[in-house]
């Protein structure tokens, strides 16, 4: 649960990271994934997960390894595309939509259980998301297209824990993230090469920014995620990572004087409510 919760936390933080960065949003995503690879093959090397990994022993391994990343890049792109067609709080907020896809999924492809608990708390914690995104007026301004195309990004996005979840019970943190993370990597790169006119930033501070998104976010806050996979379930740690909006409206506060509102803390306060309730069921 804390690996959990400080993953949800250095997640959180991806949007100053996103905001402050000097290239697009799509250079950006791919910079993110693949600069995290740095750090991950340093802790291989190192052999700090040595004790509990299994190799591959089939095709099929492998492309279950590969599946995570494939998932992870439709997702950043899907969701860096809806931010240029609606409104910020049209995306961010059914990106968030997630947690319900994977209970939907986990409970439709693996017969997992959903408690009424559970369900009150999903629903509380999410009514949370729309409260701090600014409430259902909020919703009004964006477009059609670019709010399919953000839930498109949560489907994408369940699927990337789902997968995870699954691997976790064969292969280590470390094999699981090397992997996922180089090929969304990959698979990013001509989305990139095709949409965005720089590649590398202009400036050692952009480059801080990506080392910084890459390093704290990604290899950070994905490695504590993947590790709490193996410990809880999908659902309730999808509905758990609701906490990343939280946490990305203050840090907006302290470090960008971007204002917090009433509504934005009672919508804070609710997502944490319906994340306790959750976790009772």
């Amino acid at each position: 649960m804390a690996a959990l919760l400080v993953g949800g936390v250095a997640i959180g933080g991806s949007p100053i990271f996103v905001r402050l960065s000097e290239v697009g949003p799509m250079a950006t995503a791919f910079w993110r994934v693949a600069l995290a690879l740095v750090p991950l093959l340093a802790w291989s090397w190192l052999g700090n997960d040595a004790a509990a990994d299994r190799r591959p022993q089939r095709l099929s391994d492998y492309a279950l390894l590969v599946l995570p990343g494939v998932f992870l890049a439709i997702d950043l792109g899907a969701w860096h595309l809806s931010l240029t067609m609606t409104s910020v709080a049209n995306a961010t907020l059914l990106a968030n939509l997630a947690p319900v896809f994977v209970t939907l999924a986990g409970w439709a492809l693996f017969r997992s259980p959903v408690s009424g608990i559970f369900a009150v708390g999903l629903a509380t914690a999410v009514a949370g998301v729309v409260i701090l995104k600014g409430g259902p007026s909020a919703l009004g301004g964006g477009d059609l297209a670019g709010d399919g195309i953000a839930i498109v990004a949560a489907m994408f996005y369940a699927g990337y824990i789902l997968a995870i979840g699954q691997l976790r019970s064969r292969f280590s943190t470390n094999r699981i993230m090397i992997w996922s993370t180089a090929s969304a990597a990959v698979c990013i790169l001509p989305m990139t090469l095709l949409a965005e006119p720089a590649l590398f930033p202009p400036s050692a501070f952009g480059w801080a920014m990506l080392v910084g998104l890459a390093f704290v976010s990604h290899a950070g806050g994905q490695v504590a995620i993947t590790y709490a996979l193996a410990y809880l379930p999908p659902a309730f740690s999808s509905l758990t990572l609701l906490v990343q909006p939280v946490v990305a409206a203050v840090l907006a506060w302290v470090l960008l004087s971007e204002p917090v509102g009433v509504m934005q803390a009672a919508g804070g306060a609710i997502v944490l409510i319906g994340i306790l309730i959750a976790r009772r069921g």
